[in-house]
């Protein structure tokens, strides 16, 4: 159910409703909502992860950069 309460938060905050966690979880919704309207029941398991399929890359590919960049180290005990 879509009370269409976020869409105006994010007009009036503007980045900052829409920065990581929040934002994520906003384009899911909002992706699963639109693919449900066009789709049917299919669109709420495909909907969300391509509209935040940009996202989801961007997160892995820059993790995994950070990962080649930074060296572990072990914890002392």
């Amino acid at each position: 159910m879509d009370f269409g309460i976020y869409k105006y938060l994010v007009d009036f905050a503007g980045a900052g409703a829409t920065v990581p966690l929040t934002g994520f979880g906003y384009n899911l919704a909002k992706g699963a909502i639109e693919a449900v309207k066009e789709f049917g029941i299919i669109g709420a398991f495909t909907g969300g992860v391509k509209a935040a399929s940009g996202g989801i890359a961007a997160a892995i590919f820059f993790g995994y950069i950070a990962s080649l960049i930074s060296k572990p180290k072990m914890k002392k005990q």
